[in-house]
């Protein structure tokens, strides 16, 4: 405290000391004038001035020591009253601003959580209905109807899902279970779902998994699949999707390629930014640029690291990798 209230004046009582330091250099130069005389009134004003900067101190700074001494307590309104009566109005100004954002957060906490709770169950409702017209969907004869209305169908319950998975996210660490996953199985449940999709867009998939099983959450796990896997699909056209899973680096890698599209690679560093979406493709208003935001924060606490390599109208290549068994084990039992 003491050094920073001599680094705060530090320019005053240099300026003092130089004009100290005058005095004696004007004693020294003009003999007609006693230099008793002058270092007696420098020893003097050294001894007021200091005798000065000791009051100042103490009252200047009475008021941020108490501060200081319960710097682990931000509730002001337990602070000793200041003896002067303008530090008196601050404080006190300070803690009626202090309850009421107090009371302010709390309160929007309690909303925030009222809405999350209202869209989930909201979430929850649509998914009946929309299971029912699916089940209708099947039902057509009608194949060029079907096709159609079934890909209207499965973007609306893609649009759910990530609304459903989004809303999660922030609880998603007391959500997880690690376990032994099958990666064969996952894939070709994804595959279903897109299958009248990927018929219609006469989009295969060419599936080599030399590593069938990972330790990773399944219900995450699934939903990052399911986003990469919409998005090759979406962007590609007539052609294969290769989907592989080796060793390396005692690591298990799996990667997503297509042969759609492409992306900008201006555009690669972005691809993961909260609400991005392509600038070759801006104009598409279907494009949230949620998805792979989503899928990027869920990947952090499963440990999996995600790169993409693209070139604009040849393909991209998504590669997830999966940490080894013993980062899991560290990072429970931290």
């Amino acid at each position: 405290m003491i050094k920073t209230y001599i680094l705060e004046r530090l320019s005053w009582i240099i300026l003092f000391l130089c004009l100290q330091l005058l005095i004696v250099l004007v004693v020294f130069i003009d003999p007609s004038i006693p230099s008793e005389a002058g270092f007696y009134i420098v020893l003097l004003s050294m001894l007021i001035f200091s005798t000065f900067l000791v009051i100042r101190y103490h009252k200047e700074t009475k008021f941020y020591q108490s501060l200081q001494e319960r710097k682990h307590d931000l509730d002001i309104t337990n602070l000793a009253v200041p003896e002067s009566p303008f530090e008196q109005i601050i404080a006190t100004s300070m803690t009626k601003q202090t309850t009421a954002l107090k009371q302010q957060a709390t309160e929007n906490r309690v909303l925030l959580e009222q809405e999350k709770d209202e869209l989930l169950a909201w979430v929850h409702e649509v998914k009946t209905p929309l299971t029912a017209l699916h089940l209708m969907i099947d039902r057509l004869e009608d194949d060029k109807l079907k096709a159609a209305m079934t890909y209207e169908w499965l973007r609306i319950h893609l649009l759910l899902d990530q609304q459903l998975h989004q809303k999660r996210l922030p609880f998603m660490e007391n959500d997880l279970y690690i376990e032994k996953t099958s990666l064969e199985e996952i894939i070709f449940q994804e595959i279903k779902t897109l299958r009248s999709w990927c018929m219609q867009k006469r989009i295969g998939f060419d599936v080599d998994l030399e590593v069938e099983n990972v330790l990773s959450d399944t219900k995450w796990l699934a939903f990052i699949l399911r986003q990469l896997l919409t998005n090759a699909v979406k962007y590609s056209e007539a052609s294969d999707i290769i989907i592989k899973s080796y060793i390396e680096n005692e690591q298990t890698v799996l990667q997503v390629q297509d042969f759609g599209r492409g992306i900008d690679s201006k555009d690669i560093p972005r691809l993961f930014d909260k609400g991005f979406t392509s600038t070759t493709e801006h104009q598409n208003n279907a494009a949230t640029g949620m998805g792979l935001y989503l899928t990027k924060k869920i990947a952090k606490p499963l440990l999996i690291d995600i790169t993409v390599q693209s070139e604009l109208g040849v393909g991209t290549t998504v590669t997830l990798t999966f940490p080894k068994r013993n980062d899991f084990v560290r990072t429970i039992s931290m």
